[in-house]
């Protein structure tokens, strides 16, 4: 008797030991996901319209002269609001990475998977657009399916080739926005409209991201979710009982079937349709609990609201929860590692606010030349040599002007009278600080120099002035 028990929970434990997308010889299965239908569905719908207006729309949007976003790896420039970042500024991107980082645990903990059923880009795109493009061409899941046993034939050729091929227009089209994302359209409208041989590279970029995006959404799939995402692979460490899933609530639709006349068992809600299973876009069976591959897409809510309304049952049979809710009748709680989390977010996005808001668009370096020590000028005077670097953060030319601030004496600059800086580039040259004599009353005196572009003052630097007291 027990060993026969021992088989039957092995048995209700299978799902865990292999992946829905692939069988026991280890090939795939392709999964044909039914079209969801319901509430939810048409909400994200609605969303993915705004977050594909938003892809396709940043691009074109500048600020003060600079694209909104722009991320360029090659030439380390990294544009964020309006706002150049360069390898110098890797601090805040840093700190940047370290806030992200606590939002994936928090927004985890607390939500689940949330962010991948309604806003990962891989979920919106293969689900809102690909997908719905296979539908048009293709027919639902069960003509999908049919189409793919029958042999081939000139309907089946044409809608093959049909849909591949707009599969890879709009591939091309999304890898020239996403390149877009890291030149910048400008440099992007330059590679569609100038010669060829003038911007192979470009080009050359252009064709792998569209077959990258080709290959994925029309072979790859819900793998992309599954085998590479590292975030589906971090659910598993990050959430825990308290944490918000599409969950099925077993206690309400447990045994699963249909009730008989003059039959003893008393079935839950749960008629074993597999509506569930058959509109899932990774193939797993909700009802199995927490697994990998759920991506929190909520299409096996939308299905099984939709046979309690036809069964004349309340909806929620799937819904989201959390196991605690569903095992002990518990309302989602805010546990103290979740508010942990969210004093150490709102810390650092403070910290991280104050940075970008306070970060100055000159980033100067004032440095004594090395190897010289003062120079006396006649009896009265001491100068001292220095070397100043400067990095210019803004899209305009500036010719930067060196002050003596709260203090008596001179600078005097080598060569013109001005340290030139393009726009967005960067500058150097010397100068030379005189000061009384009579002033320096220690072997190092702080100086405070004033860096300014015409009348208006930039900013402010300290550095130190060597002096013969203590010789």
């Amino acid at each position: 008797m027990e060993k026969v028990a021992l088989k039957k929970v092995k048995e209700e434990e299978s799902f865990r030991d292999h992946l829905a997308t692939v069988d026991k010889k280890g090939k795939r299965n392709w999964i044909y996901a039914y079209q969801p239908k319901g509430r939810l569905y048409n909400i994200r719908t609605v969303l993915s319209i705004f977050y594909f207006l938003l892809f396709f729309g940043l691009p074109f949007v500048h600020l003060n002269g600079r694209p909104l976003f722009m991320f360029n790896i090659p030439q380390a420039k990294f544009i964020l609001f309006g706002k150049v970042f360069w390898p110098q500024d890797f601090f805040i991107l840093g700190l940047g990475m370290v806030t992200f980082i606590f939002f994936i645990i928090l927004f985890t903990a607390s939500f689940g998977r949330l962010f991948c059923g309604w806003a990962c880009p891989q979920t919106n795109f293969m689900e809102m657009m690909f997908r719905k493009i296979e539908y048009l061409i293709e027919g639902d899941a069960a003509h999908q399916k049919i189409l793919a046993k029958e042999p081939w034939h000139s309907k089946k050729v044409v809608k093959k080739l049909l849909k591949h091929v707009v599969f890879y227009l709009l591939s091309f089209i999304i890898a020239n926005f996403f390149l877009a994302y890291i030149i910048g359209i400008k440099d992007l409208e330059k590679i569609i409209t100038e010669p060829v041989s003038q911007h192979v590279g470009g080009l050359t970029a252009i064709m792998i991201f569209s077959g990258v995006f080709y290959g994925v959404y029309a072979f790859f799939r819900e793998q992309a979710c599954t085998v590479v995402c590292p975030y589906g692979r971090l659910q598993g460490v990050l959430l825990d009982k308290n944490s918000m899933i599409v969950a099925y609530d077993y206690k309400r639709g447990e045994p699963r079937g249909v009730d008989k006349k003059n039959s003893e068992v008393q079935h839950g809600d749960c008629i074993d349709c597999f509506q569930c299973v058959k509109v899932c876009p990774t193939g797993i069976d909700i009802r199995n609990g927490v697994q990998l591959e759920c991506v929190g897409c909520t299409a096996c809510i939308d299905a099984c609201n939709n046979i309690m309304e036809k069964l004349g049952k309340p909806h929620g049979l799937i819904r989201y929860a959390s196991e605690n809710s569903i095992a002990n009748g518990e309302p989602l709680k805010y546990t103290p590692r979740m508010k942990m989390y969210t004093a150490l977010c709102g810390l650092v996005v403070i910290i991280l606010s104050a940075i970008l808001f306070t970060r100055k668009d000159i980033d100067t370096t004032v440095m004594r030349t090395p190897g010289i020590l003062y120079q006396e000028r006649g009896t009265d005077s001491i100068s001292n040599l220095y070397n100043i670097k400067l990095a210019n953060k803004t899209l305009d030319e500036l010719h930067v002007t060196v002050k003596l601030e709260d203090a008596q004496g001179s600078v005097q600059l080598v060569g013109k009278p001005y340290v030139n800086v393009a726009g967005e580039g960067q500058g150097s040259g010397s100068f030379f600080v005189v000061l009384p004599a009579k002033n320096i009353t220690a072997r190092k005196t702080a100086v405070k120099l004033g860096l300014y572009q015409g009348d208006k003052k930039i900013t402010a630097i300290t550095t130190s002035f060597l002096g013969p007291v203590g010789d």
